[in-house]
C-alpha cells in the first residue's frame, strides 16, 4: 500500500494544489499524486500569471464564483505565505470602431458582475497613463484591480502548507485504474495501492481520460489549445506599467500584453488548437506575428530584444464553461476544462469541492492554528536572496539566483524533483543567456539531486 487518505487530489497542478491545501486546512488526511516528477508539469506551467478580477467573465457561471472568491483569497492568505503581488491595473484596449463598439458590453457585464470601478478612458487618457502604447489605440476601459502574481510559488505556497498540515505528496506516482467497493476507492498506480474515501480529479490536460480509465465514463473531451508567448528583456519593463488587455471574443481572451513579476514583458498567448496534450513546441510563423503585434502596440519594444519564447496548452473542451462532474455514488468529483483563469480560480475551486464534499455529508474540523510555510520571493520588485549576506555564490547572474537559493530547492516540505521544477523555484536558467554561462554549475550543484542527472558535481543540504 503505497498510501492511505480520506481524500486522494490526483494532478499537482494549480488547482490540484490549491485542493489539497484547503481540505488539509479543513482537518482531513490528503494525499496529492502526480505522475510527473514535480508539480507544475502540465497546464499550469504555462500562463500569464494576471490575478483576474472575473469582470469579463459569463454572468452567473460557476467560472465567476471562482474567480471571485480565489481572488479574495489569495489577496487575504498572501502575505502569510509570502506571495507576491504586482499591482499593475489593466486596460482592455480598442483599437478600431468595432472593437469600441464592444465596449457598452464589456462595461455592462462587469456591473453584473460586482465589478464596479471600471471606468472609460480616450486616447488622451490612455496616453498619459501608458506613453509608449502607439497613438492608434482609439479608446480603453481602465480595470484597476487586475494584477500579476508569481504563476509557480504560488501552487508551491499552496502544496507546502498542504503538506505543512499533514497532507502528502507523491510524485512520479501516474493512476492506471482503480476500483470502488464498501464506500472506498482502492487507486493502481505505479508505484503501489492508494485506499481512499474520495478522489477530486484535478489532473487537467488527462482529467477527462482518468475519468474513462477509473470511472468508466466521462461527461466532456479535453481540446488541447496551445498559447505561444513571447518574453521581452527586462529594458522591456520600462515602456509599460498596465496589463494591455484586447477586446475579447467568444473563444479566447486574445493576445495580452502583460508586465511580469519578474521584471520582464511579455505577450501572447496565442489560441491553437491541437490534438497533442503535451506538445507544447513553439513556431517561428506564429512567434514572428506575436511580436509583430506587440510592436504595433508598443513601438519601443522592436528595439527590444526577446529574452525567451514557451507554449503552454490550456486544457480547453467543447464548451466553454468549466466542466465540474460530480459522482455521489462513487465519492467522485472531476474539476474539468478549467481555462485560462485557472490560475485566479484555483483557491475558488477549492472552496467549491469543499462545499460540494459537505452536501455529501462529509464532516470537517478546520484546524485552529495551521501552520503557514512561506515561499521564498523571486519577485523583481522585492527584496531577493542575493541582497542578503551569506548566499555563498551567484550561479545564475542573469536572473541573480544564488548558490543558498539552489541548495534550498532540494529540502524543505516539497523539495524541486526535476530540473524545471529547479527552474521554477528559483529562476534559474530563465535569463537572457537561457542558461548558456551557468548551466555547467548547476550540473555540479545538482549532482545526485535527480532521476537524469546534468553532469557531475554536488549540493550539500
Amino acid at each position: 500500500m503505497l498510501a492511505e487518505a480520506d481524500i486522494a487530489v490526483i494532478g499537482g497542478g494549480v488547482v490540484g494544489c490549491a485542493v489539497a491545501r484547503r481540505l488539509s486546512l479543513e482537518g482531513t488526511s490528503v494525499v496529492l499524486l502526480e505522475k510527473a516528477g514535480d508539480i507544475l508539469d502540465g497546464a499550469s506551467k504555462g500562463n500569464s500569471a494576471i490575478l483576474h478580477t472575473g469582470f469579463d467573465a459569463p454572468e452567473g457561471s460557476l467560472e465567476l464564483e471562482c474567480v471571485r472568491n480565489g481572488y479574495a483569497e489569495y489577496l487575504e492568505i498572501r502575505e502569510s505565505l509570502n506571495l507576491p503581488l504586482l499591482k499593475t491595473g489593466a486596460l482592455v484596449t480598442a483599437w478600431t470602431a468595432e472593437e469600441e463598439e464592444r465596449f457598452a458590453g464589456i462595461l455592462a457585464t462587469a456591473q453584473n458582475n460586482g465589478i464596479d470601478d471600471l471606468r472609460l478612458l480616450n486616447q488622451q487618457e490612455i496616453l498619459a497613463m501608458e506613453p509608449h502604447l502607439s497613438g492608434s489605440v482609439r479608446a480603453a476601459i481602465s480595470v484597476p484591480s487586475e494584477f500579476v502574481i508569481d504563476p509557480w510559488s504560488a501552487p508551491l505556497a499552496y502544496l507546502s502548507q498542504a503538506v505543512a498540515n499533514g497532507g502528502k505528496a507523491f510524485f512520479n506516482v501516474e493512476v492506471m485504474g482503480g476500483e470502488f467497493t464498501n464506500n472506498h476507492w482502492f487507486l493502481e498506480t505505479k508505484r503501489g495501492m492508494v485506499k481512499t474515501t474520495y478522489v477530486i480529479n484535478c489532473a487537467g490536460l488527462y482529467g477527462d481520460l482518468l475519468d474513462d480509465t477509473v470511472l468508466g465514463k466521462r461527461e466532456f473531451t479535453i481540446k488541447p489549445r496551445k498559447g505561444q508567448f513571447v518574453v521581452f528583456d527586462k529594458a522591456a519593463s520600462a515602456l509599460i506599467q498596465s496589463i494591455i488587455l484586447p477586446v475579447p471574443t467568444e473563444r479566447t481572451k486574445g493576445i495580452v500584453i502583460f508586465p511580469t513579476i519578474f521584471g520582464n514583458l511579455a505577450v501572447g498567448p496565442t489560441a491553437e488548437e491541437q490534438e497533442s496534450r503535451d506538445d507544447a513546441s513553439v513556431d517561428q510563423a506564429n512567434l514572428h506575428a506575436l511580436h509583430a503585434q506587440a510592436v504595433k502596440k508598443i513601438p519601443a519594444l522592436a528595439d527590444i530584444p526577446v529574452t525567451a519564447t514557451y507554449a503552454g496548452i490550456r486544457p480547453a473542451s467543447e464548451k466553454k464553461e468549466y466542466r465540474i462532474v460530480k459522482d455521489s455514488d462513487h465519492n467522485w468529483v472531476t474539476l474539468g476544462g478549467i481555462r485560462s483563469t485557472g490560475l485566479t480560480a484555483a483557491l475558488g475551486l477549492a472552496q467549491y469541492v469543499l462545499r460540494l464534499l459537505a452536501k455529501q455529508g462529509t464532516t470537517f474540523v478546520p484546524l485552529v492554528n495551521p501552520a503557514l510555510p512561506q515561499v521564498p520571493n523571486l519577485a523583481e520588485h522585492l527584496e531577493r536572496d542575493w541582497q542578503n549576506s551569506g548566499y555563498g555564490e551567484i550561479v545564475c547572474h542573469c536572473e541573480m539566483v544564488t548558490q543558498r537559493e539552489i541548495c534550498a530547492a532540494f529540502v524543505g516540505l516539497v523539495p524541486a524533483g526535476n530540473f524545471d521544477g529547479l527552474k521554477r523555484r528559483t529562476r534559474a536558467t530563465m535569463g537572457r543567456c537561457q542558461g548558456f554561462y551557468c548551466s555547467a554549475r548547476l550540473a555540479e550543484l545538482t549532482e545526485g539531486k535527480f532521476t537524469e542527472p546534468l553532469a557531475i558535481g554536488t549540493c550539500h543540504d
